[in-house]
């Protein structure tokens, strides 16, 4: 099937969220390209150049943001969307991660029970395994937060998942948008781990009845609430020809010109996904950082994929770096939270806006 290439980019670190034990081995951590791709058949937006053997999600694999009370509170708005639609206790998690948002359903009074191979904890409402129906695990309601741009071929891992459920039951789906990655020049949200990249009209074409759809997280995520009874094949219906502007990688030469003309040392808040890619962008363009800033702990005194600059928590930052530093914020979401700890110690730029 004819494709439509949209972007290439080579030599990507694959894995943003797994941490390193050392500096060597993240720089040496496993890289590929992305060929971001439109299929003219189905329309769906993929990396046609991903290879799953160069991934592997163990427990280094840290992709937990809960530690953030703004995102906590994102959370709750998924809460309150899942109390809307599914009125059934029994409920099931695939790809639950560390399990926090698991706890948060069981909380709310939900009989959830999660699935994920990077799990770490000892709880007895987890399986810790890649989805598959020999696990024989069944539901009234399906929760899939921020999986399926991981999975090559996400309409048969949506089948696959309804087989499994005998095609029944209601589904959550949530998701990085395409549209605000576009729209935004969000070159930093461009990751080989996330294979597939969707639009909410991708979303109407694979589910005949979708109960409600929106934007959450001021615009970053696209979420779905659908029947899987109603799960389709969406080369059926024409899609829209995807595209990103000619100018999308612009930032990345702004970003450049704003740290090489500002003195003193520089790092970047956020050792996650946008981090890991902000940073190996800059760094082929000559920019380096002192740090990387995290508050997560267990990516505290670890090194990201790429580049191998260490992560250090806010109090290590506060020591170490220079006052007035120039720190980009990986997630203006995060911006007002982080300027609330740092307390004026350094001079903060959104990173996706260059706003100050």
């Amino acid at each position: 099937m004819k494709q439509y290439e949209l972007l290439r980019i080579v030599d990507l670190p694959v894995l943003q969220n797994r941490v390193y034990a050392s500096a060597e081995s993240a720089r040496n951590s496993p890289r590929g390209d992305m060929a971001l791709v439109q299929d003219a058949g189905s329309g769906l937006i993929f990396n046609a150049a991903f290879d799953p053997d160069l991934l592997s999600y163990d427990e280094d694999y840290q992709n937990e943001q809960a530690c953030s009370p703004v995102f906590q509170q994102h959370l709750e708005n998924v809460l309150a969307i899942i109390r809307r639609h599914f009125d059934t206790p029994s409920l099931l998690e695939v790809g639950c991660g560390k399990g926090y948002f698991l706890e948060h359903l069981r909380h709310a009074g939900y009989r959830a029970i999660g699935i994920d191979p990077a799990y770490e904890g000892a709880s007895p409402h987890v399986i810790k395994a890649p989805f598959s129906s020999a696990l024989g695990l069944s539901a009234d309601a399906i929760v899939l937060r921020h999986v399926l741009e991981h999975i090559q071929g996400p309409m048969h891992f949506l089948r696959a998942i309804a087989r499994a459920n005998g095609g029944r039951g209601k589904i959550y789906i949530e998701v990085p948008c395409f549209d605000w990655i576009r729209e935004r020049h969000a070159w930093f949200d461009i990751f080989y781990e996330h294979v597939n990249y969707f639009r909410a009209s991708d979303f109407r074409r694979m589910f005949g009845n979708i109960l409600e759809q929106g934007h959450t997280f001021n615009g970053q995520y696209l979420y779905v609430v659908a029947d899987l009874s109603s799960l389709r094949d969406p080369s059926a219906i024409p899609a829209a020809s995807a595209e990103l502007p000619v100018d999308f990688l612009a930032g990345i030469v702004r970003s450049t010109a704003l740290a090489r003309r500002t003195p003193g040392c520089k790092a970047i808040w956020g050792g996650s996904s946008k981090g890991v890619i902000f940073a190996h962008h800059m760094q082929r363009a000559g920019v380096d950082f002192e740090c990387a800033i995290d508050i997560n702990p267990v990516k505290q005194d670890r090194f990201m994929a790429g580049t191998g600059l260490k992560i250090v928590s806010p109090e290590t930052a506060f020591r170490t770096l220079s006052f007035g530093a120039l720190v980009f914020v990986m997630n203006s979401n995060y911006f007002e939270e982080i300027a609330a700890l740092s307390r004026d110690r350094f001079c903060l730029v959104k990173g996706d806006q260059h706003e100050v």
